[in-house]
């Protein structure tokens, strides 16, 4: 004969799902973090009254005029080993800093077109707040960017993304603008969402991707046509693309290509029709 099964104790409940962190980081909820990075900034932005932005791109790796110089600086006073593995290494550390400064206008001249564009919007009412200038969240010309919007008293929007390498977003973004992504997808998405422009200065592989991602939607009219894609920096572009060669070879033709817009120095991008609120 079997003992008597005793009274169960009370016992506490789970959690629920949502207050759960292990479920939260499972596949299975996938789903619903990829719906949190869609949620989660569209209702900041509304509550900041955000009606669109300009998105500013480009390298995370150039410098700002103050710190290319005194980089370069410290390297001409720095002493040099005797060896020639030494001095090679020292010229090469020199010639990468002198590079840094030529580099280093983009960062001015990105910060000098994010003071004008913010200082432009402000004066057109909070209610919405129009042309915003939206970054990476990063440094570099990310930093520059909502940079220029902060030395205008503006607000600005960065977007930063979790990567490998520890990454922190960059002082001058609002804080109640500052987002973090898991997705990429997600943070494309909100790149292009309300932006009436893009301007991309010179970068790396994740300039020309986001840059490819948004030609492609405009191409493919996922985006408005009146959109502005700005490619801001000739010296640099001509030399990395040959974009003429996309027509001459049949790839893209002179309607898409006449898609793009090209500036090469502040006054002159801040006279495009777009960016005076024209179109």
């Amino acid at each position: 004969m079997s003992a008597k099964l005793g009274k169960p104790k009370p016992q506490h409940a789970p959690k629920a799902p949502h207050e759960d962190p292990k479920f939260l980081e499972s596949t299975a909820a996938r789903p619903l973090r990829i719906l949190a990075e869609y949620i989660d900034p569209m209702t900041k932005l509304k509550r900041e009254g955000i009606g669109d932005t300009i998105v500013m791109f480009g390298s995370a790796r150039i410098d700002s005029r103050e710190d290319a110089l005194a980089r370069l600086g410290r390297l001409k006073k720095a002493k040099t080993g005797k060896t020639a593995q030494a001095k090679a290494k020292h010229k090469a550390a020199l010639r990468s800093a002198k590079s840094a400064l030529e580099m280093s206008r983009y960062y001015e001249e990105a910060r000098a077109l994010s003071h004008k564009i913010t200082t432009w919007a402000m004066s057109l009412g909070p209610k919405p707040r129009r042309f915003v200038v939206c970054s990476g969240g990063g440094p570099g010309i990310m930093e520059a960017a909502n940079r220029g919007a902060y030395e205008a008293g503006g607000k600005s929007v960065g977007l930063s993304i979790e990567l490998p390498h520890e990454q922190f977003a960059n002082p001058y973004i609002s804080s109640e603008l500052s987002f973090n992504f898991h997705y990429f997808f997600m943070r494309k998405l909100w790149f292009a969402q309300i932006a009436k422009a893009l301007i991309v200065f010179p970068g790396g592989f994740g300039t020309m991707d986001e840059l490819w991602e948004m030609m492609t939607l405009l191409q493919t009219g996922k985006l408005p046509k009146d959109n502005l894609i700005l490619i801001y920096g000739k010296k640099y572009w001509d030399e990395v693309l040959n974009w003429k060669a996309m027509v001459r070879w049949g790839t893209i033709n002179e309607e898409e290509y006449k898609l793009l817009q090209f500036a090469d120095n502040v006054i002159w991008s801040v006279r495009r029709p777009h960016l005076r609120g024209e179109g």
